[in-house]
């Protein structure tokens, strides 16, 4: 049997209505199982300030305005095997706002934006429409183990808009 996830949770905010250790060891469980010969099983959730986030995606990623999620995946030196998949830090507020601007349960968003980062950490990515699909897949397939709706479904048509609640594009 596969151990489970080791999670790290770092809480560098006083805002309540944070996901618990166990829930955040559940949905990265189940992105982990969908890669079960990985071995990497680590993760660090870090909940921050938006300040926090926007500086992160400032330099990371160019865009000066805070974001969701931010999946920063571990780079192990050659020669070293380590269990560390790497890190996720999750803006609190930006989450609570599209919550809130989506009509979605604040757990149900959490849950697909913590599948979300860990699919990242472990090498998916959505640059290309084909990618952007599989991932998408992916995350409605784990979602729905956990009774979640399709996070990407518009709220009033069979459709659905491609990384709405996503900004990592």
């Amino acid at each position: 049997m596969t151990p489970g996830p080791v999670i790290d949770r770092q809480v560098a905010i006083t805002d309540t209505g944070l996901p618990s250790q166990a829930a955040l060891a559940a949905w990265v469980a189940a992105a982990l199982a969908r890669q079960p010969d990985d071995p990497r099983r680590e993760v660090t959730v870090r909940f921050v300030d938006a300040e926090e986030s926007r500086t992160l995606n400032r330099t990371y990623r160019g865009k000066d305005k805070p974001t969701n999620v931010l999946s920063f995946p571990f780079e192990c030196p050659p020669g070293l095997t380590l269990p560390l998949l790497g890190d996720l830090v999750i803006c609190h507020r930006v989450v609570v706002d599209e919550a809130q601007a989506q009509d979605k349960r604040l757990e149900d968003h959490y849950a697909h934006l913590v599948v979300h980062g860990t699919l990242h950490l472990l090498g998916h990515d959505h640059l290309e429409d084909d990618e952007a699909e599989s991932m998408e897949q992916l995350e409605r397939e784990i979602l729905a183990d956990f009774g979640i709706a399709d996070p990407y479904a518009a709220p009033d048509s069979e459709g659905g808009e491609r990384h709405s609640d996503t900004e990592d594009r």
